[in-house]
């Protein structure tokens, strides 16, 4: 068996990551003014690519499940608590998240679609 070089297999690794990031398609957290990241909107980014964008779309474009980005979610949802409340406990085709996600799960992943993707 050939052995690859350790500096080979850290490229291909790396490129492998990088590539896998790009292909996710779903925004990214913008900088705060600190240049800071808010980590509330990347644990939502997160719990968004794990959870919903099989139905909603990396954008938030919609698809089987409801459009959520420029301002949709927002104009659906004035309260934040009310869209909270669906995800937990769902409603037609929207499945609950109760027993899955966490309070502070739930709360990001509202956070992350209305103020990155809407």
């Amino acid at each position: 068996m050939r052995r690859v070089p350790v500096s080979r297999r850290f490229l291909l690794a790396l490129s492998t990551l990088v590539v896998a990031a790009c292909a996710t398609g779903v925004p990214e957290v913008p900088a705060g003014p600190d240049g800071q990241r808010d980590e509330v909107l990347v644990v939502g980014r997160a719990v968004y690519r794990r959870n919903c964008v099989n139905c909603h779309a990396n954008d938030g474009g919609g698809g089987k499940g409801a459009k959520l980005k420029d301002g949709a979610v927002v104009e659906k949802y004035p309260d934040a608590a009310d869209q909270a409340a669906v995800i937990r406990n769902g409603r037609g085709q929207m499945p609950s998240f109760d027993g899955r996600l966490t309070d502070a799960e739930i709360d990001a992943v509202v956070r992350f679609t209305r103020e990155v993707l809407g």
